[in-house]
């Protein structure tokens, strides 16, 4: 399934990174989510830059088809299949990697996911699921493999949180996940940096990702107005969150740690006492070969 990372006098085809070619040669990356979306770009651009990457999610099948996608583009990936919510099932993935690999040297938590509804329609099962998606799984992330690994070996994380600074009406579950998220990146930026561990996090905003695919109803409809509210008048791509990830990641980030960096065009500055002119001035940046626009999008 996987084949030999490219080297810098064959570089890799496919994935148009802005990172020199080869800068993670050698490394291993753990990126949780890797199914679809944002982690299936991220895991794209990391094995384009040599490294190979563990993808995890629920779902065996849809890993195994984005391990075969890298595969195909000359990069090497690996599946580990299981429910980051389970510390059992955490631990003990975590222990196989290191048997085999001996040090992971980064890992991307982007796993996580929510749904709409305002507060006073959460009940508590729904309130803790979304919480243990987006905030207690990648805490278990982060404590084995730094337990495991980053300890004695040195390494960096990159947390996934939101556009939440204004709350996040509609979603408050998600909001209060990753703004605990946000919080908890801080701690871990202090604690584990004598290791050698720097501990980041970035915050999209609206990304014209597959995950847009899955709301319906009114939400749906909102989505292709969501533009109107970010100044630079447009959605971000998936390239754009993973090349912000991928440089936190690399050594160029090698005196940042404890922020969290937005990706979001500005979105939370609208306000209607400036109101900007609709314009196409911002061009995306867009370097993955495979994205795929939502369907939801295609509507507009």
């Amino acid at each position: 399934m996987s084949q030999s990372p490219p080297t810098e006098a064959e570089p890799f085809s496919g994935y148009a990174s802005v990172l020199r070619p080869g800068l993670f040669a050698g490394e291993v990356h753990w990126v949780t989510g890797g199914g679809s979306g944002i982690g299936r770009c991220v895991a794209h651009e990391l094995a384009a830059l040599g490294a190979t990457v563990i993808l995890t999610g629920r779902t065996e099948e849809k890993l195994q088809k984005v391990a075969a996608e890298i595969a195909d583009d000359g990069g090497r990936a690996e599946v580990s299949a299981f429910d980051i919510r389970v510390e059992e099932a955490v631990t003990g993935a975590v222990s196989n990697a290191v048997a085999k690999h001996g040090r992971i040297h980064g890992l991307v938590n982007n796993a996580g996911g929510q749904f709409p509804a305002p507060l006073m329609a959460i009940g508590k099962k729904g309130f803790e699921t979304v919480l243990a998606n987006n905030l207690t799984g990648g805490f278990l992330m982060m404590r084995e493999l730094y337990l495991q690994s980053m300890q004695a070996h040195g390494g960096a994380v990159v947390n996934m949180t939101a556009d939440m600074w204004n709350g996040m009406p509609g979603m408050g579950h998600s909001g209060a996940a990753r703004a605990g998220m946000a919080n908890l990146t801080k701690t871990a930026a202090v604690e584990w940096a004598a290791s050698g561990v720097r501990v980041n996090a970035v915050a999209p905003g609206w990304i014209a990702s597959s995950g847009m695919d899955t709301y319906k109803g009114p939400v749906r409809e909102m989505i292709p107005r969501l533009k109107k509210h970010v100044p630079l008048r447009r959605l971000g791509t998936e390239s754009e969150v993973s090349a912000a990830i991928c440089f936190l990641l690399s050594p160029g980030a090698a005196f940042i740690t404890g922020v969290t960096l937005a990706i979001d065009g500005g979105a939370p500055l609208d306000t209607p006492l400036f109101p900007i002119a609709d314009h196409s001035r911002s061009a995306p940046f867009d370097g993955f070969h495979r994205s795929v626009m939502p369907d939801v999008l295609k509507e507009d």
